[in-house]
């Protein structure tokens, strides 16, 4: 048995981040909708606390891109990072 994260929890928080970011900057009647996420794991993560960070790059009236940072002990070494771009309904 390994002691690392599985890679389906660590996508799970990055896409949750975003989804929240998003509805927090952009507040709408329905949360954003994925429309394609593409991860990206850059490196094992331990069974320690994780952290995310997301920055929406650009939003429109329909669409936006998001990207989120995952990391654990040095935010300058993040554990996988996530590019999305998310559906906004109006």
């Amino acid at each position: 048995m390994l002691p690392a994260l599985h890679g389906g929890a660590t996508a799970a928080l990055l896409e949750l981040t975003a989804t929240a970011q998003l509805a927090l900057l952009h507040p709408r009647p329905r949360l954003p909708r994925p429309i394609n996420v593409t991860v990206a794991y850059l490196r094992s993560g331990k069974p320690v606390d994780t952290f995310a960070r997301a920055h929406v790059s650009k939003a429109g009236r329909r669409v936006a891109s998001v990207t989120v940072e995952a990391w654990q002990e040095e935010r300058r070494q993040p554990i996988a990072t996530l590019t999305a771009h998310f559906l906004l309904d109006n």
